[in-house]
């Protein structure tokens, strides 16, 4: 058998499934899948992934070239669902492709919940702090931070208090303005978006509110004497929101309860006090209070209590930095030495001269902080070191200072005369005690002989050895041993103490191995040391020196013992801030067995730092570091810095110096120049900071700064700023916005703006306003003073012209550029807001709305009505009625269901003049709503209500119920019909039943019905609503779920107690059934059933019984008649607001007043107390039931009051004065009547 394998090449198969969609959010995603298990003979080249939206067919092409197996698919528009299918390519083609399962494009998770409401606190006039809780869901995703926004009470739109998304629970708004009101709400965020806004908070008033400040910080005693004691203490952290106006010092011995104030009654504006009148040695407690203009805060006990005594300090000596060195001063001048000094009690001063006494000459001066030495016309003899003592209670302090006279030396000491020959003379002497303030440079020796009384010199003076002795020097000192090692030794010797007149030239060390007897010379050295190399490790060697000078050899000086040649020291290295250190001539490191040394010469700030010593033998190393301060003047400060720049002063701060001295900064001196000139001027030697303020400065001229720093040692040198100029860094503010007419009526206009975009860089200081008539082309200023507020009330207007305005900002810098004129306002009265919006109707696309007309028209005719709705809960108000609407209703459709809206209305009246939009109606959610029917009646209607017979009854209600229900009046169980007498008013909110003229069959029970689609009302739950001695009325409620079928009835049962069965009633549609033929006194349950086409319901039954009797509180009419009825007169002004009456002069003034009473009153008209009387143009006519008034062509000069009454008398039979009536018996011309208790005095106004 032959294998044969046989390749077929074509295009690869499918990739191998499934294709896994992972990730998925509302706009991406990412797509995983295997290699085809068939590549079609040829490797895979790339893939093809395409993707289509379900509701398409086309596919569209996401990536055309990929050679990985995942994929990142991004740009997915969320909701949307998608199918992803991956075709892999070769080179002989494109294969099949893999689909995914379809995948919605939605996020995992959903925005946040509401947060809690925020709680303000905090409140000051510009700023409100707010804090809030966290939401109870965070949506599945973390929450990423929250957007706090406020709305102005005078505004309609929500705007952002923060530019940055806030993580913390808690927020300062600021940037509000005074007096205003706002509300506020805050909404959470995670990667789904922005959740749901809280409920706003209540109005919140944006002011300073003002509390006593708290108390003082940081009291402590300063100083205290035997009758004072002084205090300081800083401001309170917290001023109550007003400018501290001062402090109040109170005292109380510590034994004592009573408080005793110190300070005047005003108290003291600064932060310390020294209080006086103290007793001394007594103990005393001390608190301090602030106060402002709302009164006095909280008080800070001073820690402890306090003695009146003097306070023991002990002396202090200042030595100012050139009293620390030598003091030199030239021979006739005058020494001063000023030292400050410290000292409690005053220390007992004492100046003295170390090397000898003190100068006869010496003027000492003394004072409680300094004392002063003073030698005038000083020689030779003041030079030395001079001692200042201060001594008190305390302790005692000294201090010296080293003061030189340059002057001549004194005289040379211990001359000797040695050596006398025939022909020469050896002399010797010491150097003189005081050399003059400088070195020696040479002597002079001189002659005389006994005879003669003149010296000559003996040599020229050039010479600095004269005289020279000759002879050789003596031996050197004492000979040490300073270091050993395995072939050198190290010798050092002191000097001899005789030269022999001649300069030392040089030293001389020989050695001498042991069991040798010969010396040789090792070593010749100038210095006092010298090392001995090339010897043999384990030796042992004597050493001896010698001194030479001209004159030759000086005996030996042995060392005291051998030394054995062995390595006992360790090698010493030296190291400077990490670096070798390089000895030079001023710094030389010594090295001895025991010890080693650095010295250096004249040191400087450059030798500061850590020096590091290194000890190396054969066993080990040790290390060493030693920290250097080099106490000198600082260095100069760096990096000044110019922080603030303005037109009368310049902020500057700099760095402390990088070398301090080595000891603390005491102050930095500030200097300024103008550039134009080369003299400093001096702006502060005192500055403890490292800023200042330089003020006084002239705007435009360019300035140069210089700063030194200075520590006890002396000042350093100077850094220069770079040239700066005084001018200030802002600009005018731009033109405010939004200038409007927030207001206007005929007598004045409110104008608001806001603030400007920009405010130049500096706060807007005020506001000007300008005006001008609309077909004026001249504005004219309007404010007087700066305004502060962003509003102004402009009066003085002309009723009927149209205004503009606009405004000016102003800073510090100037006035800023004006706004764009504002839109035209008339000077009219603006007509008030409608009213008592109500909704009557809501359906699944249209909401019903009715209101009442605005109870002032500003004086000219509405003219119609502009409705406006609003999406919650961000949408904006959109315009529904797009042609005039004159009608008090209005229908709002093409809503979308279950969407919530809010409604307002705003009138329009014949001045072209808009109203501000009513009160809302709040969130409406339109969908098919229905609620059932409710009836609210005054009290007196729910008991007897007595009407006498020939009056009318009347019987108001106002009823609700969506849709509007259908309204029935019954009397007894019948429906009462609008006849001559009955009259039945209906409207959406109210309905009214009246009878006139009643007589005795219109008492009875009188029922109001309401129906909708909703149930039939009163009461909700099975009840009763009235019980006579024969019959119940029930009432119940509509059942919660109808079954999914129309209620077709219900069944309403009896039982009376005792009894078994349960006995039938009734069935009726509706939700109320009277139930008749009852036993009086018996007592009866009661239940109720409802129907639908499936069947009877579960039973609503009554838990307790009802007794048949007559109950009280039962709605029923009862008339009382006499045999002769009277009435008591009333006037009805109610069509007459104020009982006025308006009337336009030249025209004809009309009235009907209503008027009532049996038998009819007498009317009498008279204006102005004088009676009227019928004329051409003046009549009255009186009828039953009115008055009616006519006046013809009216002129102003009429307008008066009319004051009008109606008697009555009326004769009653004798029967009938047993009854009480509102009368009063009077005796008049000996018969009897009965006149109405205070007649009725009705006003009545026209013009």
């Amino acid at each position: 058998m032959i294998p044969v394998n046989v390749k077929v090449l074509d295009r690869p198969g499918p990739p191998d499934g499934p294709l896994e969609v992972k990730g998925v959010t509302a706009e991406k995603c990412y797509l995983h899948w295997s290699h085809p298990s068939h590549d079609g003979g040829a490797s895979i080249s790339h893939y093809i992934i395409e993707k289509r939206e379900t509701s398409r067919l086309s596919w569209t092409v996401v990536e055309p070239k990929i050679q990985a197996i995942s994929y990142k698919i991004t740009k997915l528009l969320p909701g949307n669902e998608y199918i992803f299918r991956v075709t892999a390519v070769n080179k002989y083609g494109i294969g099949e492709s893999l689909e995914s399962e379809p995948v919605i494009a939605r996020n995992p998770f959903t925005t946040p919940s509401a947060p809690s409401t925020p709680e303000p606190s905090a409140i000051t006039r510009d700023s409100i702090v707010l804090t809030w809780e966290r939401p109870e869901h965070n949506g599945g995703a973390e929450l990423e931070g929250y957007i706090l926004e406020k709305r102005d009470k005078d505004g309609i739109r929500w705007t952002k208090c923060n530019k940055k998304r806030l993580s913390d629970l808690r927020f300062r708004c600021t940037g509000l303005t005074e007096g205003h009101s706002y509300e506020f709400r805050i909404s959470a965020e995670n990667a789904a978006g922005v959740g749901k806004p809280s409920a706003p908070t209540g109005y919140i008033k944006a002011c300073d509110a003002i509390y006593p400040p708290g108390p003082p910080n940081n009291a402590k005693v300063t100083g205290h004497s035997s009758t004072t004691v002084s205090l300081s203490w800083s401001r309170p952290i917290y001023d109550g929101g007003a400018q501290i106006s001062g402090y109040v010092v109170e005292r109380k011995e510590a034994t004592d309860d009573e408080w005793i104030t110190c300070t005047p009654p005003s108290g003291v504006q600064a932060t310390q006090y020294t209080v006086k009148h103290l007793k001394e040695n007594a103990e005393y407690n001390f608190r301090i209070f602030a106060f402002n203009c709302e009164g006095v805060g909280e008080h800070l006990d001073l820690p402890g209590s306090v003695i009146a005594a003097e306070k023991l300090e002990a002396p202090e000596i200042e030595l100012d930095a050139d009293l620390r060195k030598m003091v030199n001063v030239r021979a006739s001048a005058t020494l001063r030495l000023f030292v400050t000094i410290r000292g409690k009690p005053e220390p007992e001063v004492r100046w003295s001269k170390a090397d000898g006494t003190l100068n006869e000459r010496a003027q000492i001066e003394v004072t409680s902080s300094y004392t002063m030495l003073v030698i005038e016309n000083v020689d030779r003899f003041d030079t030395g070191k001079y001692v200042l003592t201060l001594e008190n209670l305390s302790g005692s302090k000294s201090a010296f200072i080293n003061v030189r006279v340059l002057d001549s030396p004194s005289t040379p000491t211990n001359l000797v005369v040695k050596d006398v020959k025939r022909t020469s003379v050896s002399l010797s002497w010491e150097p003189p005690l005081i050399d003059g303030g400088a070195k020696i440079s040479h002597y002079i020796v001189e002659q005389r002989e006994q005879k003669r009384m003149a010296f000559t010199s003996v040599c020229l003076p050039a010479s600095t050895d004269q005289v020279k002795v000759a002879e050789a020097p003596l031996p050197p000192g004492k000979v040490v041993l300073v270091d050993v090692t395995r072939h050198t030794v190290t010798l050092s010797w002191e000097k001899p103490d005789h030269d022999g007149g001649s300069k030392i030239t040089n030293f001389i060390v020989e050695m001498q191995p042991k069991g040798d007897d010969k010396w040789t010379v090792c070593s010749e050295v100038k210095a006092l040391e010298a090392t001995i190399g090339g010897l043999t490790s384990g030796e042992e060697y004597s050493f001896r020196v010698f001194a030479v000078n001209d004159k030759g050899k000086s005996d030996a000086k042995p060392l005291a013992t051998p030394v054995v040649v062995k390595d006992i020291t360790p090698e010493v290295s030296w190291k400077k801030d990490g670096q070798v250190l390089k000895q030079t001539t001023r710094v030389n490191v010594l090295t001895s067995k025991t010890s080693s040394k650095i010295i250096i010469k004249e040191a400087t700030k450059e030798d500061k730092g850590n020096y590091e010593i290194t000890l190396t033998n054969s066993l080990a190393t040790k290390t060493a570091v030693v920290h250097v301060v080099i106490l000198d003047k600082p260095g100069p400060p760096s990096n000044i810095r110019m922080d603030e720049v303005s037109a009368d002063f310049i902020t500057l701060s700099w760095d402390p110096p990088t070398y301090s001295g080595g000891c603390q900064i005491n102050n930095y001196v500030v200097e300024k120049r103008d550039t134009t000139t080369t003299s400093w001027q001096i702006v502060s030697a005192t500055v403890a900071r490292t800023s200042i303020k330089v003020a006084r400065l002239t705007q435009g001229t360019e300035y140069q700064f210089r700063i030194a720093a200075e520590n006890r040692y002396g000042k350093s040198s100077a850094i220069d700023s770079a040239p700066v100029v005084a001018q200030y860094p802002f600009e005018p503010p731009g033109p405010p916005t939004n200038v409007h007419v927030s207001h206007a009526t005929k007598y004045g206009m409110l104008v608001v703006w806001g603030r400007p975009a920009s405010d130049g860089g500096s706060p807007v200081i005020g506001y000007h306003i300008e005006c001008k008539d609309q077909s004026s082309i001249l504005w004219t200023k309007v404010n007087r003073g700066l305004l502060a507020e962003n509003q102004f009330k402009m009066t003085g207007i002309e009723e009927g012209l149209m205004y503009q305005f606009r405004v000016y900002a102003e800073n510090i810098a100037g006035i800023g550029p004006c706004t764009k004129a504002s839109d035209p306002v008339a000077a009219r009265d603006p007509c008030e807001s409608p009213r008592n919006l109500r909704v009557t109707n809501i359906t699944r696309t249209s909401v019903s709305l009715f209101w009442d007309k605005p109870e002032y028209d500003g004086g000219v005719k509405i003219t119609g009505y502009i409705v406006e709705r609003k999406e919650l809960p961000d949408g904006r108000w959109l315009k529904c009625n797009f042609t005039n609407l004159q009608d008090t209703y209005f229908d709002v459709t093409g809503l979308t269901e279950d969407v919530q809206y809010d409604f307002h209305v705003i009138a329009k009246n014949s001045a072209e003049l808009l109203s501000a939009p009513s009160e809302s109606t709040g969130p409406v959610t339109v969908k098919d709503d229905v609620d059932p029917p409710t009836i609210i009646m005054e009290d007196k209607f729910r008991q007897l209500v007595v009407v006498k017979a020939g009056e009318i009854i009347q019987i108001d209600a106002e009823i609700t119920g969506r849709p509007l229900p259908v309204v029935s009046w019954s009397k007894d169980g019948k429906e009462i019909e609008a006849k001559a007498r009955c009259e039945i008013t209906s409207t959406n909110f109210a309905t009214t039943l009246i009878v006139r003229d009643a007589i005795r069959r219109d008492s009875g029970q009188y029922v109001l019905t309401l129906h909708n689609v909703a149930g039939t009302s009163p009461p909700p739950k099975l009840g009763v609503t009235d019980v006579t001695k024969e019959s119940v009325s029930l009432a119940w409620a509509k059942p919660e779920h109808d079954g999914g079928s129309r209620i077709t009835g219900y069944l309403v049962e009896a039982l009376e107690k005792g009894q078994e069965k349960w006995v039938k009633c009734g069935v009726t549609k509706f939700i109320h059934l009277t139930v008749s033929g009852l036993r009086e006194n018996a007592e009866y349950f009661f239940r109720v059933r409802a129907e639908n086409h499936a069947g009877f319901s579960d039973i609503k039954e009554m838990i307790t019984p009802v007794v048949v009797k007559d109950q009280l509180g039962k709605l029923q009419i009862r008339l009382i008649r006499f045999n002769n009825v009277i009435k008591s007169p009333e006037i009805d002004m109610k069509n007459y607001p104020h009982n006025t009456v308006y009337v336009r002069a030249g025209s004809t003034l009309k009235c009907e007043i209503p008027l009532t009473g049996r038998p009819l009153p007498k009317v009498t008209l008279s204006k102005d107390d004088v009676l009227l009387k019928s004329t051409m143009r003046f009549n009255s006519e009186v009828t039953p039931d009115s008055i009616k008034i006519i006046l013809h062509h009216h002129c102003s000069l009429e307008g008066a009051k009319v004051r009008w009454w109606q008697p009555c008398v009326w004769l009653p039979s004798p029967d009938e004065r047993q009854e009480q009536h509102p009368l009063a018996e009077s005796q008049q011309n000996g018969d009897s009547c009965y006149t109405l208790k205070g007649l009725q005095h009705q006003c009545w106004t026209y013009l």
